[in-house]
């Protein structure tokens, strides 16, 4: 392959190449749209006491959470609570016994299906729970002779006619208990005597006429303490704004979490690997953590939130990505560069006082229109870089380490002391989930038209096409790497240990092995260029497979 170089740079000789405030019973049941922070009102200890014991309460069995688990739907049951797991079949990637058997979450208006891996124990919110009933405990003493009638009260404001007379002749619970409305809901729903669904008429019973308000108050500060020691974030160490769960069970910020994932792919806590794209695009809130946040201390939310929002608009414009019109890179693969041209002599100054991040795009060497974009002079989907290492010269050059952490779409772009700049939009991969679906589909409906085929052709073979989509996505990644194994031993010039040195062994990992192969294979540039526009692995392996089929054909 012959040493690109454009004007201003060259590829170095060495290589050739937010929120729910106040949750219904029914907003457990089905996501919707969250209002912004700001909309929050914080729930008051007396007047919102079943809203508050609401928010800790399992929507499956209505007891306090006990050993939650939090889905990648976002919602929350006790461990106890979830449905057996089933056996999930033509499912290949990731390729563990922990992904081959699925559970579906169990709430209303939900039902979405999720890998055995992914349903793990809620540590944070385990934790924060421990802790409530800790400080519970140590309340009711001082709570006794004051005494409240709960009555259990259907919620049926929503339902039919038919529907809430029903309702209404059913058994409903109805308890005399201590220690205001805050603790006494708490106990009842201990009990097993209060419905998540259900609502709760209060009559004191104190012959004074107190309703014991203040002892509401008191244990929702004591509590408030408590939410504010366990819901700190363990990167930024600030308290958690939008905090969103791993499959591992471990909680963050989403923005610190998102931060970590582009530079690693493991939890920043326990060090497991994690199949999250660093946009966290598919990755649900915690509703419960959140709505805690938003229903016991709002203003601490929104305080948080505008200070988070000014540190990231600091010195920034609507156009705040440099835009380096240069050469392909590829998400986790290395790209070495020179550069030497005086206006990205400049954008590299600022970019390593700044962020050390720029974005790399092709030139468009045909000037066809790039979607929205119109007429450009580069193409409109790039990779974006780090710099990880950097030599300046005495002369203004320098030499650029970086290392790709993502793709992206340019959306708008302009000139910037001459070098363009842009806003870009994240290119991630569609979710696991629904990766394992269209495998799935793919694979089921190929190996059942494929048994037509011979059925009706015996002595034919199967075309190209239809034989890479009988494949399941293991299948492909095992045949890439038997093909790389297989020029290695013929030591095949693209393969020459200087060239594995730079880009590492092939990855094991499937996402990742397209972008490595494109990185050595020696094949146009524009033909590599199609993989950052995909957005499913087993879709890049299928691109990968067939570059194999030309090769082995030579028909390049």
């Amino acid at each position: 392959m012959n040493r690109q170089r454009t004007k201003g740079c060259s590829i170095v000789d060495s290589v050739e190449h937010t929120f729910e405030p106040q949750l219904s019973a029914q907003a457990f049941m089905c996501d919707g749209e969250r209002p912004a922070a700001s909309e929050a009102v914080a729930l008051d200890a007396h007047r919102d006491a079943r809203q508050l014991v609401r928010l800790v309460q399992c929507p499956q069995c209505s007891h306090p959470l006990n050993t939650p688990v939090t889905l990648p739907c976002g919602h929350t049951v006790c461990r106890g609570c979830l449905p057996p797991a089933q056996s999930r079949t033509n499912i290949s990637y990731p390729n563990t016994p922990d992904r081959l058997t699925g559970i579906s979450c169990p709430l209303l208006g939900c039902g979405a299906e999720h890998a055995s891996a992914e349903c793990s124990v809620d540590v944070t919110l385990m934790k924060l729970m421990d802790s409530i009933k800790a400080e519970i405990v140590q309340h009711r003493p001082s709570a006794e002779d004051t005494p409240t009638l709960l009555l259990e009260m259907p919620q049926v404001d929503h339902l039919p006619n038919e529907i809430e007379k029903e309702k209404r002749n059913e058994h409903y619970h109805r308890r005399e208990l201590h220690g205001g409305r805050l603790l006494s809901t708490f106990t009842m729903a201990e009990l097993g005597e209060l419905r998540y669904g259900c609502e709760v008429h209060y009559q004191s019973l104190s012959a004074s006429g107190n309703s014991y308000e203040q002892l509401d108050i008191t244990l929702l500060e004591r509590l408030r303490d408590v939410i504010h020691k366990e819901l700190d974030c363990l990167v930024c160490y600030n308290m958690m704004l939008d905090p969103t769960t791993t499959a591992c069970g471990h909680t963050f910020c989403r923005r610190c979490l998102g931060r970590v994932m582009d530079h690693s792919s493991i939890c920043p806590f326990c060090r497991r690997g994690l199949h999250v794209p660093a946009s966290l695009q598919n990755q649900s809130s915690n509703i419960i953590l959140n709505s805690l946040l938003n229903g016991l201390c709002p203003d601490l939310v929104t305080a948080r939130a505008a200070a988070l929002k000014a540190e990231e608009q600091a010195g920034d414009a609507i156009l705040n990505v440099p835009l380096f019109i240069c050469t392909l890179a590829l998400p986790s693969m290395p790209t070495f560069l020179h550069v030497f041209e005086p206006r990205y002599r400049l954008m590299m100054r600022r970019v390593i006082e700044g962020n050390k991040q720029f974005g790399m795009v092709m030139y468009n060497r045909t000037h066809a229109p790039q979607g929205d974009l119109g007429a450009t002079p580069f193409l409109e989907y790039g990779t974006l870089l780090e710099i990880v290492n950097h030599e300046l010269i005495r002369d203004g050059r320098s030499f650029i380490e970086t290392r790709g952490i993502g793709r992206f779409k340019v959306r708008a772009h302009g000139l910037l002391d001459g070098y363009n700049v842009g806003r870009i939009e994240r290119v991630e991969d569609v979710s696991l989930a629904e990766e394992g679906i269209l495998e799935q589909r793919e694979t089921t409906m190929a190996r059942d038209y494929a048994e037509t085929f011979f059925r009706n052709h015996p002595q034919n073979q199967l075309p190209t096409e239809l034989a890479i989509e009988t494949l399941s996505t293991q299948q492909l990644l095992d045949s890439c790497t038997a093909f790389v194994r297989e020029m290695r031993e013929s030591s095949a010039p693209w393969l020459r240990e200087r060239i594995i040195q730079v880009y590492g062994e092939p990855p094991e990992d499937p996402a990742i092995f397209p972008y490595w192969f494109a990185s050595v294979v020696p094949i146009v540039e524009e033909e590599k260029y199609v993989l950052l526009q995909t957005e499913r692995v087993r879709e890049r392996l299928k691109i990968v497979y067939s570059w194999i089929g030309r090769i082995r054909g030579q028909r390049w």
